[in-house]
């Protein structure tokens, strides 16, 4: 299965990856149109804050067995067959909380939905199955100029990333395994974190 990997040691929090997310779970499939929406789109992704000056991605992991398709009584959560996304049919969510209850990473919110209008649902992270389907990858991993969220097989890019370090050792040019070399724009946006903390008030 095909899923978003976070690298969150690239990860600058510009938030982008939330916006294209509701963005792509609108009705309008419009940034503008989006704003003014009724119900107003949300994220199913959630930029947190992470370890030292590093920012962390939390979305849905599409668990196997998931607890959240285990708990939910209505069986409205379910696995995507073609893309084996856990997905959520909000007519027949009865907004009970179990799923959430059930979920170890926190990423399932309750929102009003505008594919079941007056009702508040369950909402989480569908890898964008409806993009997969047109050959597309999911809308946070498109807008992510850092490089912080990947799409792919997991064991995949793992093994890459054991080739990647492999490679490094053994050429010498590092005496232990480090994150790959961050892109100029995400050192740019760092610098631009650092110096406006530098001239913030304090206290």
């Amino acid at each position: 299965m095909n899923t978003v990997v976070v690298r969150p040691e690239r990860c600058v929090g510009c938030m982008q990856c939330m916006a294209a997310c509701a963005t792509a779970h609108s009705r309008s499939k419009d940034l503008y149109g989006a704003l003014f929406e009724e119900p107003r789109t949300a994220p199913r992704i959630f930029v947190g804050p992470g370890p030292g000056n590093f920012a962390f991605p939390n979305k849905c992991r599409h668990c196997d067995p998931a607890p959240c398709m285990t708990a939910c009584m209505t069986r409205a959560i379910v696995r995507d067959g073609p893309t084996g996304a856990v997905v959520v049919d909000p007519s027949r969510c009865i907004n009970c909380g179990m799923c959430a209850m059930a979920c170890p990473f926190g990423v399932i919110r309750y929102r009003a939905d505008w594919r079941v209008p007056g009702r508040t649902v369950a909402v989480k992270c569908d890898n964008c199955v409806e993009r997969q389907k047109d050959g597309r990858v999911p809308a946070c991993v498109e807008t992510c100029f850092a490089g912080a969220l990947v799409f792919g097989d997991p064991n995949e890019l793992l093994r890459e990333e054991t080739r990647r370090i492999a490679r490094q050792v053994s050429l010498g040019l590092r005496e232990t395994p480090m994150p790959a070399p961050e892109p100029e724009a995400v050192a740019l946006w760092r610098a631009l974190g650092d110096s406006a903390a530098a001239v913030a008030p304090r206290g």
